[in-house]
């Protein structure tokens, strides 16, 4: 209910009716006058209240006369009726009815009241209700009223003094506030105030309103009576206190500092009195030092008063927060003189009370910056904030610094309040200052056996004092210990919370207001206010040295986990912003403080020291003080919660992490991820922390790199609490996701991280040299990882990062390496899989970066780097390798580089890639590349480490030639274009195009360089390799060479094929003779090829094979070339000098080779003929329509024959020619070379060697010699036209030649038959056959070729020789094969038997058909026939074989049955004049041999021959002897001399008894008995000569016989009982027997043949006959028994005889 309305109107007038009535009633006794002026009071009232409608107003009015009975009551001074009276004064000044006047005299009255000492505290009420109320007092009045209310505060009574002091703090708030009110109504009228007067320094008070006045006044003297001096308006003042006054002038100061800013009369007023009084009153403070002795100052000193001082610096507080803009000057100095109660000379109260002004700043960080504006910022002023800042600073370190060297006790307040020394420590702390290490509970410091407790003093943010708070204390107050401390430290936190975020804020809306500005002026730059940022730069810059310098040591000293994190935080936000504001010195700062406190003490890390040592070198000076920055104390009373090793390259002992340690690491965690982006080049020092921490730790890097706790591999040096433990999966997780943020750093920040792990890592990287510990592998697994999370703009951080990574996978040390390959192909493959925008396909150059550094792992030379480098390819490969596209180069460039120093397993690997590539991959790459796959696949055939790989790779280059046969024309098309491509380049560049095997098209240029690498492969040195490369590159060449162009053919041929084989020719010819031993293992090797010249002698014919197969295969497509013969040429000398190399295995497939070329044989034939290509596709080949034959061949530009063009479709190997050519060979010329070759290879292989034997260089085999042969006979079908008589001689003597040729023995039971068998060896039968052509063609060639035939008899003559006088080859010793040891190495003579046999049949057979021709009788063939067999005729038995002579005669036998007509029909002619005496001589020879039949020739054989000889005799009595008119005179009488020895002397020496009658040739000497006597009785005796020596023969026979017969009567008589020697005995039977054959002869003979003188002797012969009966022996009876028989026919003469007595 308000005071106006009218039922509180209604109730005023009844309560004042009432009160008037209750005075009247107290004073009617003692008091009449007031009960009057009671009574009249109630009648006004009353005619009030009834007259005006207005009754409050009307009573306002007349107020002065409503009250005067209250007043006159006051005055009696009775206290009941006193308490009434004010009672009812009040209410009517509640209701606000009372006027100026009325309220003057009612002080008046107060003042009487007050003098009087009566009612004080109704009376302060009464003043406050009427100041309160209503504004009516003024002036005098009012300064009447608040000196009234400060005389009461002086009273002796307590209560009253307190109520007054209240009062008169309400009362001076109420003027204040009037004025405010005032200056409200007023607001928006503005005044022109007068001009001052003079230069008065004093503002006339005339120009201010009256409230405004009264303030003034009030406060004027305030000044005046805190200064001691007499107030001006507060006239009366009797007493007053220096405290009171201040404190009125705080709370003036603080509540209304509106009315001293906007009125300059009261700004004078601060800047003329308040301040010069407060620096005025400071004096004591300042000039005071504790512990100074008072004899060394001259002057006493004035001590500080608590009260004062504390009461000051509340005014200061006050006056720097309000009206620091007016007084900039003051407050400097101000701010100085609080800098300076910091010192550690002040006693403790004035430092706390100090400690607590300064925190009351630092939670303003306006006005902190304001300072920095006004005094950092401006020349020649005080550094205000920075010495704030380092005063804090040096407080907080001179808190635990025993000050110089004195008894530390004596720091103690002089008030007894326990100080911060030792001793004060010592009874503080629990034990003995918390030394022994014992867990404090309470939150403390403690540094160097200081220990100072922590205390919560005030809530962050806001400065709660508690010392400048007592103000009812008069002496100081002690301080507990670690207050001061406790105060400073939260002042610090807030300094750092306010500036930071206060800045923080300020650069936020900026950076909003820039990225406004750039989306609106996309093209203008945006232009920040710079005023701002140098603030912001100088602020920081002013305080980062103190703060840093006392946060570190109070991090250092710190025992509480919560004041570590909150002085952590501190340093982090003081980073951060340093790294925002782009101040780069005191961000490392802050960032190695806490690094330095993650680490263990006295931890050596070099990118700390060099850092700290930077910062420590600046002493900061404060005030004279010199303050060093602190380092860390070693005995840090911190629960351990790791020992783990050091990472130093020496091996150290343990460092021990505590859990503040981990405390620190997770900060600088934090700050690495919440501020990456600031921390620029700070990123080495976290990062280098890092890493010793996790190293430390002993935390590994796993896959994708991020760290998990692993053992480390020095042991168990690494010894980690369960409280570690747990926090260790956190740790490594925060780490992984710090790196992964740095997706979200912008490109510097991000290469800044970059360039950090990367010097990080080459710090790692020196440090793991020359030992093979275990290294730290931190920085490489974050630059994995950053590269990971990084993928979107990998582009701007590949280059550094992989360049890196690659010098570390060049590092000795194993696991360094293993790890860089591993973070490098790791971010490969990422690269490659990650979906880039564009995607990769259409980035060619990302690609191409992505894949380089896998390249250029292959200049590595470590094999586990090069295996990681393949291993990934091989993955790329399986995952990517479709979209490889333009990187296939590289990657192929990759799977290539092997060396064969490097292992096998590499090797391997590599090589597993390229099958993939090959089995897969071909189609998806560009077609250029192909020509790389072929490299590469050679250069795994040309690799030693691994056989198998050579041979696979052998298979993967068939496989890749199918591939580019299949895809012929896609290639071919593909290829063409990009060269076409590529010429305009060169065209353009002005340079020629440069690619291998230029002018062929680039298809056949792929071709080529498939071709020459397997020529390459062709002459590897290992066997196995080449064999197989040969034979893949000729099945290519025959496979797919259809493909090629007519001109590609000609590189084909010289620039592959020749090549090839020259190589291959040198490598054998000079290839080593050496033993192999056995392979590894158990690997045999067998003796064939167990020496590099027998392995290359392989690859030598498997060439020469191949190139001969292609010649023959491809001739006709050969031909077409201009250059056919100079290749045709080349061809057969590579044949010639392989069929003369001293390797019976090359020599014989030469010759194979030779035969194939000329197409004696036919080429073995594959599946793919064309016959069977056309079978296969169904088409009978006459249907095919010459353009739609199938296959991917190219069209060509001839128009082939249908067969030409399907047998190149389909691969066939043999072309069939175009018809109308024959044959493709033909040509003589090339037959005629043929012929050379073969001729010169013939000579050369056949020639005996010159030298002696011993050192027998090479022999040709049999089989080489054999095909040599066998090929002649094909060869001479083509050159028989020009065959000359020249030729066939070279023919002879190669053919002699090779039949001469020993074999050796151990080769021999392949060979040679058993020797009893009569067969030829196949290289006899080939020289035969060879003779045998040769004859045939002369038989059905023209006339003049029969020339040629005596040759043919010479050749096969000499063949025969060889039955009885086996050829020499050079001075060779040859053994008789029966005598040969199979195991030595000795040289074999063939048994020449069988073939000399054979060549006789053939000589026989040959005359037989040539014995007319005039060649033949001319050359004396005959003769030479005969003399060629004097040779085993002579020998007979002595002959090799038995069956040679046998073969002789009969041989000679029907020779002559054919030769002796032809002889005798050209008698005349004398040719063959020269035949008969040989004739005669092969007769005497044969049947009067030299040699003895052997001993164990059986009776049976030897009739057998007997009748051979006696064959011969009968030739000669029918061929011969009839026809004697035709034959020469000498010859008959040499035949007849003949016969005539053949009739007596026939009789071998050796037989025995037994045989005797057998072995007497018996038989034989009868014939010639027979054929003599009837030679010599015949009446043809055409001469008297020829009788007279038969005649001779028989007397001579006679005569003998009876010499014999009676020599043996003598000895048998003498000799007795013994018998006769067994020639003796033998010789008469012979004789016996002769007599008897005679004796039949002349039965036989005409009688009148026989001459008479014979008859004599026969008969007398008789008796010497008959003398023998006597003799003992019986074959001598039996023979004589014969011999005597005969006899019975001269019993009776016959008639003759008497007619012919005389003769």
């Amino acid at each position: 209910m308000s005071t106006s309305s009218p039922e509180a109107v209604k109730k005023l007038l009844e309560n004042m009716q009432t009160d008037l009535r209750s005075l009247s009633m107290e004073c009617k006794k003692k008091f009449p006058p007031v009960k009057e002026a009671a009574e009249s009071g109630i009648v006004k009232i009353k005619t009030i209240a009834a007259r005006n409608t207005d009754i409050l107003a009307a009573l306002k009015e007349n107020s002065s006369e409503v009250v005067q009975p209250f007043l006159m009551g006051c005055g009696t001074k009775e206290p009941k009726i006193t308490q009434l009276c004010l009672a009812a004064i009040q209410r009517l000044m509640s209701h606000e009815v009372v006027s100026e006047a009325a309220a003057g005299n009612i002080i008046n009255m107060l003042w009487q009241l007050m003098e009087n000492g009566l009612e004080e505290l109704k009376l302060l009420q009464t003043v406050l209700v009427l100041l309160t109320t209503n504004t009516v007092v003024h002036d005098e009045v009012l300064s009447k009223a608040i000196v009234l209310c400060f005389r009461l505060h002086f009273t002796k009574d307590n209560i009253t003094n307190n109520t007054a002091a209240a009062t008169v703090r309400q009362v001076v708030t109420v003027v204040f506030e009037r004025m405010v009110a005032e200056d409200e109504r007023f607001k928006g009228i503005v005044e022109q105030a007068p001009p001052v007067q003079g230069n008065t320094n004093r503002r006339s008070v005339s120009t201010l309103r009256p409230s405004a006045k009264d303030a003034y006044m009030l406060f004027q003297d305030l000044c005046q009576l805190v200064n001691a001096d007499a107030p001006y308006w507060l006239v009366g003042m009797t007493e007053m206190t220096r405290t009171f006054g201040l404190e009125l002038l705080e709370s003036v100061l603080n509540d209304f500092p509106g009315v001293f800013l906007q009125h300059q009369e009261f700004s004078f007023l601060l800047k003329e009195r308040v301040c010069p009084l407060v620096i005025k009153l400071f004096s004591p403070n300042i000039k005071f030092r504790q512990g100074s002795s008072s004899s060394a100052s001259p002057a006493p000193v004035e001590k500080p008063y608590f009260p004062i001082c504390m009461r000051l610096l509340r005014v200061v507080s006050v006056l720097i927060k309000h009206f620091y803009s007016l007084l900039v000057t003051e407050c400097e100095i101000f701010l100085s003189l609080l800098v300076k109660f910091l010192d550690g000379e002040k006693p403790q109260w004035l430092r706390a009370v100090a400690v607590e002004s300064v925190h009351r700043l630092c939670v303003q960080p306006h006005l902190l910056r304001s300072f920095c504006q006004s005094y950092d910022m401006k020349q020649h002023s005080t550094k205000v904030f920075r010495d704030i800042v380092n005063a804090l600073g040096s407080f907080i370190q001179s808190l635990f610094i025993v000050p110089n060297g004195g008894n530390p006790a004596a720091v103690s307040a002089p008030a007894g309040g326990s100080g911060s020394g030792t001793q004060g420590a010592a009874q503080g702390g629990p034990g003995t200052g918390g030394v022994s290490g014992n867990l404090t509970t309470q939150a403390a410091f403690e540094y160097r056996g200081t220990w100072i407790p922590l205390m919560t003093v005030s809530v962050q943010g806001s400065a709660k004092a508690t010392y400048l708070e007592m103000l009812d204390k008069v002496e100081p107050p002690s301080i507990p210990e670690g207050y001061a401390m406790s105060v400073a430290f939260s002042a610090l936190l807030d300094l750092v919370r306010g500036i930071t975020s206060m800045i923080e804020r300020e650069l936020g809306i900026e950076e909003e207001a820039a990225a406004e500005f750039r989306e609106t002026h996309p093209d203008q730059e945006w232009q920040p206010q710079q005023g701002a940022h140098l603030v912001w730069e100088e602020m920081v810059s002013a305080c980062w040295c103190g703060l840093l310098a006392a946060l570190s040591l109070l991090l250092d000293a710190s025992t509480d986990e919560t004041a570590t994190e909150n002085i952590l935080k501190a340093e982090l936000t003081m980073a951060s912003l340093c790294g925002r504001l782009g101040l780069v010195t005191p961000r490392d700062a802050f960032i190695t403080a806490i690094c330095k406190a993650s680490l263990p003490p006295h931890y050596a890390l070099t990118v700390l020291s060099s850092n700290a040592a930077n910062l420590s070198s600046k002493a900061y000076s404060i005030q004279g003080q010199s303050v060093q920055i602190i380092s860390p104390s070693s005995e840090s009373h911190q629960q351990v919660v790791a020992v783990g090793q050091p990472l130093t390259a020496q091996p150290q002992g343990t460092v021990v992490l505590t859990a503040k340690n981990i405390q620190c690491m997770r900060t600088l965690l934090n700050l690495a991820h919440c501020h990456g982006a600031v921390l620029g080049t700070s990123w080495q020092l976290v990062l280098a922390t890092l890493q010793h921490l996790v190293w430390i730790l002993g935390l590994k890097p796993g896959l994708g790199g991020a760290l998990k706790p692993g053992r480390a591999v020095e042991g168990p040096s690494t010894v980690l609490t369960t409280a570690v433990m747990t926090d260790l999966p956190v740790i490594s997780n925060i780490l992984s996701r710090l790196f992964e943020s740095s997706q979200y750093l912008d490109d510097v920040s991000l290469h800044h991280l970059i360039n950090a792990l990367c010097s990080l890592s080459l710090e790692a990287m020196e440090m793991a040299y020359g030992n093979n510990k275990e290294p730290s592998l931190f920085a490489v697994a974050k630059l994995l990882e950053t590269g990971l999370v990084n993928m979107d703009r990998i582009e701007i951080l590949w280059r550094p990062l992989t360049g890196h990574l690659l010098e570390v996978c060049q590092h000795p040390n194993s696991r360094m390496r293993e790890w860089g390959a591993e973070a490098l192909t790791a971010l490969i493959k990422a690269g490659l899989a990650y979906k880039h925008d564009p995607p990769l396909a259409q980035n060619q150059r990302l690609q191409l970066l992505l894949l380089n550094p896998l390249k250029e792992l292959s200049n590595v030379l470590h094999a586990d780097i090069r295996q990681k480098q393949l291993e990934s390819v091989l993955q790329i490969l399986q995952s990517q390798g479709d979209g490889l596209g333009p990187g296939w180069p590289l990657v192929l460039g990759v799977i290539g580089a092997i060396r064969n120093d490097q292992g096998e397993s590499l090797i391997r690997t590599a090589f597993q890639c390229l099958q993939l590539v090959v089995t897969d991959f071909l189609p998806t790459m560009p077609c250029t590349c192909l020509q790389i796959v072929v490299d590469v696949a050679g250069s795994f055939g040309l690799q030693n480490q691994e056989l198998n790989i050579s041979l696979t790779s052998i298979g993967l280059l068939w496989n890749i030639s199918d591939y580019f046969f299949q895809r012929g024309e896609t290639i071919t098309q593909e290829l063409e274009r990009e060269e076409e491509a590529q010429q305009k380049q060169a065209k353009e560049k002005g340079e020629t195009l440069n690619r291998p095997f230029h002018p062929a098209p680039p298809f056949d240029c792929l071709w080529l360089c498939l071709y020459a690498k397997l020529g390459e492969l062709c002459v590897d040195p290992r066997p196995a390799v080449r064999k197989s490369a040969g034979q893949t590159l000729f099945s290519t060449i025959a496979a797919h060479g259809t493909l090629l162009q007519q001109p590609t053919w000609h590189i084909v041929v010289w620039k592959v094929l020749f090549h090839l084989l020259a190589c291959v020719r040198t490598s054998s010819t000079t290839a080593d003779k050496e033993k192999i031993e056995s392979g590894g293992g158990n690997i045999l090797i067998h003796h064939s090829r167990d020496t590099a010249e027998k392995q290359w002698a392989e690859t030598w014919v498997l060439t020469l094979a191949g190139v001969a197969r292609i010649f023959n295969t491809r001739r006709y497509r050969l031909q077409q070339l201009g250059d056919f013969f100079e290749a045709w040429e080349i061809l057969l000398n590579h044949i010639q000098s392989a069929a003369l190399s001293k390797n019976n295995e090359v020599s014989l497939a030469a010759l194979k080779s030779f035969q194939e070329i000329l197409q004696i044989v036919t080429p073995v034939k594959d599946s793919d003929r064309a016959g069977d290509a056309l079978a296969a596709m169904g088409v009978p080949p006459v249907l095919i329509d010459p353009l739609s034959a199938s296959g991917p061949g190219r069209p060509l530009v001839r128009s082939d024959s249908l067969v030409e063009r399907l047998t190149r479709y389909n691969g066939a190997e043999l072309q069939a020619p175009p018809p109308g050519e024959e044959s493709a060979l033909e040509d003589s010329a090339l037959w005629w070379s043929a012929w050379n070759t073969w001729y010169r290879t013939g000579t050369d292989s056949t020639r005996p060697p010159s030298g002696p034997t011993e050192k027998l260089s090479f022999i040709p085999s049999q089989p080489f010699l054999t095909a040599l042969i066998q090929i002649f006979p094909a060869l001479y079908q083509h050159i028989k036209a020009n065959f000359s008589m020249e030729d066939l001689k070279k023919l002879g003597v190669i053919l002699h030649g090779a039949v001469s040729v020993p074999i050796s023995s151990d080769a021999s039971p392949f060979i040679l038959p058993s020797y009893t068998e009569a067969v030829l060896t196949s290289l006899q039968e080939a020289v035969l056959t060879a003779l045998d052509v040769l004859q045939k063609a002369i038989c059905v060639g023209p006339e003049n070729l029969q020339v040629m035939y005596p040759a043919i008899f010479q050749q096969l003559l000499l063949f025969v020789e060889f039955s009885c006088k086996p050829p020499q080859y050079g001075r060779m010793e040859t053994k008789h094969v029966a005598n040969a040891k199979y195991n030595q190495a000795e040289w074999v003579a063939l048994n020449y038997v069988p073939f000399a046999e054979r060549s006789l049949e053939v000589v026989v057979d040959l005359y037989h058909k040539t014995a007319c021709h005039k060649a033949v009788i001319n050359e004396k063939v005959l003769q030479n026939i005969i003399k060629t067999l004097r040779m085993p005729l002579g020998l007979k038995y002595a002959c090799p074989s038995e069956s040679t002579w046998k073969l002789a005669v009969s041989s000679l036998l029907k020779v002559l049955s054919i030769g002796l007509p032809v002889a005798r029909q050209h008698a005349s002619s004398g040719k063959f004049d020269t035949m008969w005496p040989e004739l005669a001589n092969a007769f005497e020879d044969f049947l009067f041999t030299k040699s003895t039949p052997p001993d164990n020739l059986s009776i049976q054989e030897f009739q057998k021959n007997e009748a051979i000889d006696v064959e011969v005799v009968q030739l000669i009595s029918t061929e011969i002897l009839p026809f004697a008119n035709f034959i020469p005179k000498d010859f008959v009488g040499q035949i007849m001399a003949m016969l005539n020895r053949g009739s007596i002397h026939s009789q071998s020496p050796s037989f025995t008894e037994a045989e005797i009658d057998v072995r007497m040739r018996e038989d034989f000497s009868k014939v010639c008995f027979e054929t003599l006597l009837q030679f010599s009785f015949s009446n043809k005796v055409s001469t008297p000569q020829e009788g007279y020596i038969s005649r001779m023969a028989l007397s001579v026979l006679l005569k003998r016989s009876q010499d014999v017969l009676r020599r043996y009567v003598e000895d048998e008589r003498l000799s007795g009982r013994c018998p006769l020697p067994r020639q003796q005995v033998t010789e008469i039977i012979f004789v016996l027997k002769a007599i008897s054959t005679l004796m039949d002869s002349l039965k036989k003979t005409q009688p009148e043949n026989v001459d008479g003188n014979i008859w004599a002797q026969v008969i007398a012969l008789y008796p010497t006959l008959v003398e023998c009966i006597t003799c003992s022996s019986s074959e001598v009876s039996s023979a004589l028994k014969e011999a005597l028989g005969p006899f019975k026919d001269f019993m009776q003469p016959p008639v003759s005889r008497v007619q012919n007595g005389e003769s």
